[in-house]
């Protein structure tokens, strides 16, 4: 059977056995006809709060949250698209921030394809730094004792708007929403706190679960105390094009954001499998192996204990090499250290998280990778096993299974979470 992978910007076709094989993709809709109405509307018809052109007047300083280059949120369409909404928004008065959380910046190459060029010359644009004190204001601690730090622009504007897109997340519950101010403008104190051990080793800090998710928890806490005066979010298809648009009050246009995107992207299935191949969702999501995790989490929901996830992430952003998650990775020889070592007292290190996440699927099932960019040698000391073939692979995998061995595919990655029928 011929299956055709999310893999960089093209694709990769692997042929897999026949008879043994369960292939889940989304129940993703169509795009929508027309994504600037579908987005107007959303716009003119709000959930829980006023019009933005009621809520935006001349010279009223506008702070606007949109995703950073890791996520394929339809920006500039939705920019456009708040712009005609609040007609009094003059340029000179609106910032567009960049949500990097703790990501790297984007390059001026890279706003210009995700804002396009004429935003990016009339509108300044500015990437958040979670480790730029500068740029950083304290607003308290919050109700659950997270100390808040957020982007001083985002807290000193008149108006705050959150833009993204809804999808399950592999620890938080779902993205977009409130994520869009922490951690996506927050800084780098919060989001250890937001993403420590304790917080992400809970068992409801998984896909699609928000309310006793503490993650998401803090992450709502944290919105509301420092105030969002308007949200707007997508749904998106497995092509990247809007199939609903929710906008108005943060949290009652996330929740039915987040009900549309469980029914659209998550799966039921009767029992775990022995063999799971999986993506991560093609560009942008696999640039690099740190976002592969993603990936990963989204198979080890249905994977046996002692089970194989295969995984195809083109990485052309390598581990990548800035930032934390490589040196941690080269200070244990195991996934099993790597565990204890993010569980020692006092411990907290920037994207601790991916490895905690990637060190407790590893301790469940095999997990073997291909890449385009990254050499063997690369995956062996992030603890992965490398292959060539992923029909190859797959085909081992189930031979060492036995004749009952069972396959799932998911060709799109975390853009499909499966998970297993309560029994």
């Amino acid at each position: 059977m011929k299956v055709v992978l999310d893999y960089g910007t093209d694709g990769l076709e692997v042929d897999l056995p026949d008879g043994r094989i369960t292939v889940i993709e989304p129940n993703y809709p169509p795009g929508v006809s027309d994504a600037a109405a579908t987005l107007r509307s959303a716009l003119e018809n709000p959930i829980g709060a006023a019009r933005l052109d009621t809520i935006v007047n001349r010279g009223r300083r506008v702070a606007i949250s949109v995703c950073d280059g890791t996520r394929p949120q339809p920006r500039e369409a939705m920019l456009r698209a708040l712009f005609d909404a609040m007609p009094e928004a003059r340029p000179e008065d609106v910032v567009i921030l960049i949500a990097t959380g703790t990501h790297r910046r984007n390059s001026e190459e890279e706003l210009r394809t995700m804002l396009g060029d004429e935003i990016i010359d009339r509108y300044r644009i500015v990437n958040h730094d979670a480790r730029d004190a500068a740029m950083l204001a304290y607003s308290g601690t919050s109700p659950r004792g997270v100390p808040v730090w957020l982007n001083r622009e985002w807290l000193d504007a008149d108006i705050r708007i959150t833009t993204g897109f809804v999808e399950p997340h592999f620890f938080a519950g779902f993205s977009g929403g409130p994520k869009m101010v922490a951690p996506g403008l927050a800084g780098l104190e919060t989001t250890m706190v937001l993403h420590d051990a304790h917080h992400v080793g809970h068992p409801q800090a998984t896909w699609g679960v928000t309310k006793g998710n503490p993650i998401h928890d803090d992450v709502r806490d944290i919105a509301r105390m420092t105030g969002v005066h308007f949200a707007f979010d997508v749904t998106l298809n497995g092509d990247k094009q809007i199939t609903a648009a929710f906008a108005g009050e943060l949290f009652a246009e996330h929740s039915e954001a987040c009900i549309a995107s469980k029914r659209e992207a998550m799966r039921e299935v009767e029992a775990p499998f022995d063999v799971v191949v999986t993506t991560n969702s093609g560009f942008p999501l696999d640039q690099n192996l740190y976002q592969t995790i993603k990936g990963l989490s989204a198979a080890a929901k249905v994977v046996k204990d002692g089970g194989v996830i295969l995984c195809a992430s083109e990485c052309r952003d390598g581990l990548p090499e800035h930032g934390p998650y490589a040196e941690l990775l080269r200070r244990r020889s195991s996934p099993e250290e790597l565990l204890d070592m993010v569980h020692e007292p006092d411990f907290a290190v920037p994207d601790q998280w991916q490895i905690q996440v990637q060190s407790m699927i590893q301790k469940r099932a095999r997990v073997r990778i291909k890449t385009g960019f990254l050499p063997p040698e690369s995956l062996r000391a992030a603890h992965f096993e490398p292959m060539d073939d992923v029909a190859a692979a797959t085909r081992a995998a189930l031979t060492e299974a036995g004749e009952e061995g069972t396959l799932c595919v998911l060709p799109r990655g975390p853009q499909t979470i499966p998970y297993v029928a309560a029994s």
